[in-house]
């Protein structure tokens, strides 16, 4: 038996956030004091470090279970399936739903319960639930469907990685530029064709690492609000990361059975471009190899840091033919690799 992904879809917002964009913010640093240094020259500092030129944020009257929702919709249309088929929902997300202007999120139904009442699935026994785990997320999610199906609980599972970041972020921040919003999703089942998921691997660092990426208040002393902001030690985590995900990716495709030389992409969740280079390069590294042309999408550029999105939405963009350059072909070994909050690794080898 294959455990494969039989649809994709995702929902990407309309509102661009360009880079000139931030030239009127008042950066400042964490401790409160002014940067020295100009908003163009910070903006084109942040560019050269990931990649990023703009980036997508949700209109006011939507919220992450809307996008969410969309996503899905999309995914089972593209899977030609009966939405009342489906056995679990699994939404991977970190922030709720955040309404524009909004202090506090909302948790309570689960964004997994609300997309299914949106799709107006009917069947009781269709179970909807979220998953906290960081960016990795949304590949946690594929690798707990895997689980149920493997285990004979569940035949079809919908894993959403969805995400408002834009309803989080500090003005005040210099980073608050990587962050966007968007949601992807895909059909898990049973097949039987050949490939699907062939390995995957997990691991949860928190001795020094757990606060890593955290929720604090602005930088901006003058600001008496309570609301609470997502921050990051970003030196620490590009220091982990490319420490970590690499070995991350050699065990799981030590476990595959596959050779390097049988990997065709690898679809990374999109954080800084350097970070993911830097990750790749070291990861091939370990077999004495150079990076190879063109084995990493990427879509960081003009869609930023969607969390749990950025991979489920870089894999429909590749399916549906909208990336340049690049696509995913029968028989194709591909691999995926998140880092993020917890802080959490995982990877998955995938055979389509």
């Amino acid at each position: 038996m294959a455990i494969k992904i039989i649809g994709t879809g995702s929902f990407i917002p309309t509102t661009i956030k360009k880079n000139s964009d931030f030239y009127n913010h008042q950066f400042l640093n964490a401790d409160g004091s002014p940067i020295n240094s100009t908003n163009e020259i910070i903006v084109e500092k942040f560019k050269a470090i990931t990649g990023i030129q703009e980036r997508r944020y949700v209109k006011e009257d939507l919220v992450n279970s809307d996008i969410a929702f969309f996503a899905a919709q999309k995914t089972i249309e593209d899977a030609k399936i009966d939405k009342e088929t489906i056995d679990y929902i699994i939404v991977a997300h970190n922030y709720g739903d955040v309404k524009h202007n909004a202090e506090q999120s909302d948790t309570v139904p689960s964004i997994a319960s609300r997309v299914k009442h949106l799709l107006q699935i009917e069947n009781p026994k269709c179970v909807g639930y979220d998953l906290l785990f960081g960016c990795p997320g949304w590949i946690e999610g594929v690798i707990q469907a895997k689980a149920f199906i493997a285990s004979g609980i569940a035949k079809r599972c919908l894993v959403i990685g969805t995400e408002t970041l834009s309803r989080v972020i500090d003005e005040h921040d210099r980073d608050s530029m990587i962050y966007s919003d968007g949601a992807g999703a895909v059909i898990v089942e049973d097949s039987d064709e050949e490939g699907g998921i062939l390995a995957h691997e997990t691991a949860t660092y928190t001795l020094d690492e757990a606060h890593f990426i955290y929720f604090g208040e602005t930088n901006n002393p003058e600001t008496k609000a309570d609301r609470r902001y997502i921050k990051m030690y970003g030196r620490k985590i590009y220091e982990f990361a490319i420490t970590n995900v690499p070995k991350a990716l050699q065990s799981c495709l030590e476990k595959s059975g596959h050779s390097i030389n049988d990997v065709k992409k690898i679809l990374i969740h999109q954080a800084n471009e350097k970070m993911d280079e830097a990750i790749v390069k070291r990861f091939y590294k370990l077999y004495d190899m150079k990076m190879p042309e063109g084995i990493m999408p990427m879509t960081i550029n003009r869609l930023g840091n969607s969390s749990v999105a950025t991979i489920p939405t870089l894999l429909d963009s590749i399916l549906k033919g909208e990336l340049e350059n690049q696509e995913i072909n029968k028989g194709d070994i591909i691999m995926f690799a998140s880092v993020g909050a917890g802080m959490n690794i995982n990877a998955i080898v995938y055979q389509y």
